[in-house]
C-alpha cells in the first residue's frame, strides 16, 4: 500500500477476503478514480491477468474522464442556454403571453430552439420563435446570437420583413454551416392587427374566440443563413379579441410515425379543445405528448384588446422659418381637443419647442412630432433622421449659448429618453396629465 495508507488494508478486508485488486484509473496524466475487484475464494494473479486488469483500468479511466467532460459540457452549455432564453415575459397591454421550453433527452439535451416577446413603441409587440439546426453547444450559442440580432433590429424600428432580412444577412456573413428558421409576428395592440414573416418555419396557429382554429396561410421565405439576398414577404393575420396565437417548433409536431402536416393538425385540434382562459395550463397540456429526442419551444399569446385605446396625433415638421411656431400651434390645438388642462399645456409647449428646435438645428431630413395620451399620461415624441442621441451636459457655464434644452426637458418631464427608429432616432418625454 502507498505510504500513509496503513489502515487501508483492514478497511478493505471484507471486500475481497480471498483476493483483492485495487486498480487506479489513469487518464490524461492523472488518476480519474479507482476500481476495486474482490474474490471470495483465494485468488492468485498471474501475469496475463495482471496485464488484462491494468489495460482495463486504463480504458475505464479514459471512459470516466470522457464522462466527466461530457457532464461538465452539458452543465455549462445548459446554463448558457438558460441564460440566453428570456427569464420572464413582459406584461403586455391587451394581451397575455406564456412560453415553455423543453430540452431534448438525446445527446447533450441541447438545441437551438428559442422564443422571445419584444415590446415596441406605440403599443406594438414582436413575437418571435425560432430553431437553429442541430443539437450542440454551437447551436445553442448561435441561437443566442440570432435572438439578440432580431431583438436589436426590431427595437431599431424596422418593419417585420426588414428585421428578418437583416438577421438573414447577418447569419450568412458568419460563415457557419448552421442555419436557422423563425417566425416573426408584429402585433398592433391598439388595432388588433398583425403582420407575420416566416423564414422556413412552421406557420402560426390561430384559435378564434368561437373555438375554431386555423393554420395561418403565411407566405414564407427560405431559412436564415441559406440565401443572402432572399425575400421575406409579410402576411396579415386575422385577429379578434380573444384570439390565441400559437407559435411552436417542429419538436412538438413532428414524430417518426407522422409528418409535420399531421402533427400541425393535431396541434390545431388540441388548441381547439383547450380553455384559453388559462394559458399556462394550455401550454402544459400541449407539451404533455411532446417527443423528447428534439427540443421544443412554445409561445402562446392571447390577444384581448386594449381596454383603453390611446389618443394619437402626428405632425410633419417642415423646415420653414416658423416651423417651431407651427408645431406649437398643432400641439395646443390637439391638447385642448383632448381636454388637457391649460397649466399642463404650457409645460408641454415648452418641451415641444425644445425637442423640435434640437431636431431642426442638429439634424437633416424629415422631422415628425407625435402626441399620445393614455391613462393620464401624455407622451411627446420627436423623430428625426440622425442616429446621434442628445447628451445631457454635466455642467454649463453662464456664458454658454446651448445645452440647456435637454436639462429643461428633463426638469419638465416625469421621464424622458431616446429610442432608435428606422433611419434615425426618437426623443420622447412623458408628462402626467391628471384626469385627462
Amino acid at each position: 500500500w502507498p505510504a500513509g495508507t496503513g489502515d487501508l488494508e483492514p478497511a478493505l478486508a471484507d471486500v475481497g477476503p480471498g483476493g483483492l485488486a485495487v486498480l487506479p484509473l489513469p487518464a490524461g496524466g492523472r488518476v480519474a478514480g479507482a476500481c476495486l475487484i474482490g474474490w471470495d475464494a483465494p485468488h492468485d494473479f498471474g501475469p496475463d491477468e495482471r496485464a488484462l486488469l491494468t489495460a482495463s483500468a486504463g480504458l475505464a479511466g479514459q471512459a470516466l474522464m470522457r464522462a466527466h467532460a461530457f457532464d461538465a459540457e452539458h452543465e455549462l452549455v445548459g446554463m448558457l442556454q438558460r441564460q440566453l432564453l428570456p427569464r420572464r415575459l413582459p406584461k403586455l397591454p391587451g394581451a397575455v403571453a406564456v412560453a415553455r421550453y423543453l430540452p431534448s433527452t438525446a445527446g447533450l439535451e441541447l438545441g437551438g430552439d428559442w422564443y422571445d416577446v419584444i415590446p415596441l413603441p406605440d403599443h406594438h409587440v414582436a413575437l418571435v420563435i425560432g430553431d437553429v439546426q442541430g443539437h450542440s453547444a454551437g447551436a445553442a450559442t448561435l441561437m443566442g446570437q440570432m435572438r439578440t440580432a432580431l431583438r436589436a433590429y426590431a427595437v431599431e424600428g424596422h418593419p417585420p420583413d426588414v428585421v428578418v432580412s437583416h438577421a438573414n444577412r447577418l447569419l450568412t456573413g458568419m460563415e457557419t454551416d448552421l442555419f436557422a428558421t423563425c417566425v416573426y409576428v408584429d402585433l398592433d395592440m391598439e388595432e388588433g392587427s398583425a403582420w407575420c414573416v416566416r423564414a422556413g418555419h412552421l406557420p402560426p396557429v390561430l384559435r378564434h374566440p368561437d373555438g375554431s382554429t386555423e393554420i395561418a396561410e403565411v407566405e414564407g421565405g427560405p431559412p436564415l443563413g441559406v440565401v443572402t439576398q432572399a425575400d421575406f414577404p409579410m402576411s396579415p393575420l386575422r385577429l379578434r379579441p380573444g384570439t390565441l396565437i400559437a407559435l411552436t417548433t417542429d419538436g412538438l409536431v413532428e414524430t417518426p410515425e407522422s409528418d409535420i402536416d399531421e402533427g400541425m393538425d393535431r396541434f390545431a385540434h388540441a388548441l381547439a379543445v383547450s380553455a384559453p382562459g388559462h394559458l399556462g395550463l394550455v401550454a402544459d397540456a400541449l407539451l404533455g405528448n411532446a417527443r423528447r429526442n428534439d427540443d421544443v419551444a412554445l409561445l402562446l399569446v392571447r390577444y384581448d384588446g386594449m381596454a383603453l385605446r390611446p389618443l394619437r396625433e402626428s405632425w410633419s415638421v417642415w423646415r420653414l422659418p416658423e416651423a417651431v411656431r407651427h408645431a406649437r400651434r398643432f400641439t395646443r390645438r390637439t391638447l385642448r381637443s383632448w381636454g388637457v388642462p391649460d397649466d399642463v399645456v404650457d409645460g408641454v409647449l415648452l418641451i415641444v419647442s425644445e425637442l423640435v428646435t434640437n431636431a431642426l438645428v442638429h439634424t437633416d431630413g424629415k422631422v415628425r412630432l407625435d402626441l399620445t395620451l393614455i391613462s393620464g399620461r401624455l407622451r411627446v415624441a420627436v423623430a428625426d433622421a440622425s442616429p446621434r442621441t442628445p447628451v445631457k451636459p454635466t455642467s454649463i457655464g453662464w456664458e454658454a449659448t446651448g445645452g440647456r434644452g435637454i436639462l429643461l426637458v428633463e426638469a419638465m418631464s416625469a421621464t424622458w429618453g431616446t429610442l432608435p427608429v428606422s433611419g434615425g432616432k426618437q426623443v420622447w418625454s412623458e408628462i402626467p396629465v391628471g384626469g385627462a
